[in-house]
């Protein structure tokens, strides 16, 4: 459970569709002719200036949420290596690289002309500068905007910035429509979003807050986050105290969480999200990432608003 919380705070803050959309966006077109290049790319709380000769060839990940840009913006035939915790696409070549502790011999093994990472830890730009080895550095997003302006740096830097463009446009596109179409409820509906059993949660600064905010949505942990550090946890009691219409669970594939186990907490029966069905199960990773497949989180929060609505 620690291990999850350090993974959500350094992937969001300090913290991808199985469907027919991300099929299409994995099955980008060819990659444009190397004339593109020279580029110089800059992500706002990132790289700065990061000039890039020529298109990479063999580039590394070192965040799952980077891992699914990259294949989502046709860059994945570039890919030689991605982190241990990059589990989609399948068909990603998956190491024991560290995103967390990074190893600058292993990293330099795999002969990578570009590493795209989204924290600088340990020095990693720094010493991979002196094997003369770029790092694209894109940090976690902290709203939907960041995740879109990434995908289109992302594909600038691999040389697939139409298909960047592209991602990025439709993203929005998607999101906005998602939004605009989920049914709106009578009163402004509350919520908890689970990272561990153990209560630790998101507060609407973060980026999955964020996400939370565009349906208009009260998180019931904001009050709870004294330190601003945007993860708060929570006591039971709280929870049980703040009676939240919604409840969505992002640690079903680690701690096995789901409504029936929710429901068999003691004192949660008189809760509003058990009583009334609102207690939604997600996937853990796409619930933690800040790819393309937050279409797909998106959609299951207009699912769950709608239904709630509906009551």
């Amino acid at each position: 459970m620690l291990f999850r919380r350090t993974t959500a705070a350094l992937a969001v803050a300090a913290l991808a569709l199985t469907g027919c959309a991300t099929r299409q966006q994995i099955n980008a077109p060819a990659p444009p002719p190397a004339a593109d290049f020279p580029v110089e790319v800059s992500v706002p709380g990132g790289s700065t200036g990061l000039k890039l000769e020529k298109r990479p060839e063999r580039i590394i990940s070192l965040n799952p949420s980077s891992t699914e840009v990259l294949y989502a913006v046709g860059a994945g035939k570039q890919v030689v290596a991605v982190d241990d915790q990059s589990t989609f696409p399948a068909e990603a070549p998956k190491t024991t690289l560290s995103g967390f502790k990074p190893n600058l011999e292993a990293i330099a093994n795999h002969k990578p002309d570009l590493v795209v990472a989204s924290n600088d830890l340990d020095n990693l730009v720094a010493g991979l500068a002196q094997l003369k080895i770029q790092v694209l550095l894109v940090p976690p997003a902290k709203t939907l905007e960041d995740a879109f302006t990434q995908a289109e740096v992302v594909g600038k830097a691999t040389g697939h910035a139409a298909d960047g463009t592209a991602l990025a446009k439709r993203m929005r596109t998607d999101i906005d429509k998602i939004v605009s179409d989920t049914r709106k409820p009578a009163r402004p509906l509350t919520y908890f979003h689970e990272l561990d059993n153990s209560l630790y949660s998101v507060s609407s600064k973060t980026f999955i807050g964020n996400i939370y905010s565009r349906f208009g949505l009260t998180n019931i942990t904001d009050e709870a986050d004294k330190s601003g550090s945007g993860y708060p946890q929570i006591s039971a009691e709280h929870l049980v105290k703040s009676n939240p219409d919604l409840i969505f669970l992002a640690d079903t594939k680690c701690c096995g969480q789901s409504a029936q186990t929710v429901g068999a907490r003691p004192g949660w029966q008189s809760v509003n999200a058990v009583k009334n069905g609102g207690v939604i199960a997600l996937d853990d990773d796409i619930a933690s990432r800040w790819g393309p497949r937050v279409v797909d989180l998106v959609r299951t929060v207009s699912s769950a608003v709608s239904a709630a609505a509906a009551k």
